[in-house]
């Protein structure tokens, strides 16, 4: 049931996706501050890529997206990331979801049209691995969803800033996928 639940949410966070065309990524030529920062290394997970796989597939095999997964079931966000891409999708744990303030999520849950764009803010048309966004530094990226989020890179670590001005963390990185890439976060974005 998880693996099914799980690929119900990658697959949702796709559907998203598919209609739009990738979003060109300004790059900077500036280097990264050298800034200490709690947030991982923006370093490739070498144990989670699985480039011959969809992001479906790939996603199932992590089993770290359960609550992902019943929430995108729950917004009808559930046939897609099979389909040709490329698409980048920041990823939230469930650990997560689990630190969302008491009843946030049972609220998202409950309002399908806010819980879509949640979800969709969560995607960015086109493939970005860790090696372009480490330069990207103060850069505004658009999202499926229509909003944008910032990237900022310290010391090597990236995170990301919603338009809610909250700060998530990018944990794991460049999960491929044949069809696009994960990256794994350690917050929930919110669009404005």
């Amino acid at each position: 049931m998880h693996r099914f639940l799980a690929a119900a949410a990658v697959i949702g966070l796709g559907i998203a996706a598919t209609g739009c065309s990738p979003a060109p990524m300004a790059t900077s030529a500036a280097p990264a501050p050298a800034a200490s920062s709690s947030a991982p290394s923006m370093t490739p997970s070498t144990s989670a890529s699985a480039a011959g796989s969809d992001i479906v597939d790939t996603a199932v095999a992590a089993g770290d997206f359960t609550t992902l997964a019943e929430a995108l079931t729950a917004a009808d966000l559930v046939e897609t990331l099979k389909g040709d891409g490329p698409f980048t999708v920041f990823a939230p744990t469930d650990e997560a979801f689990a630190a969302l303030p008491k009843g946030a999520l049972d609220k998202l849950v409950a309002d399908k049209e806010k819980l879509t764009a949640v979800l969709t803010y969560h995607v960015i048309p086109g493939e970005v691995m860790a090696s372009q966004v480490t330069g990207m530094n103060g850069q505004k990226v658009k999202t499926v969803q229509g909003g944008e989020i910032t990237i900022k890179v310290a010391g090597g670590k990236v995170s990301l800033t919603d338009a809610a001005g909250n700060t998530v963390n990018v944990i794991r990185t460049d999960v491929t996928a044949s069809n696009g890439v994960i990256h794994v976060i350690d917050g929930v974005l919110m669009p404005s």
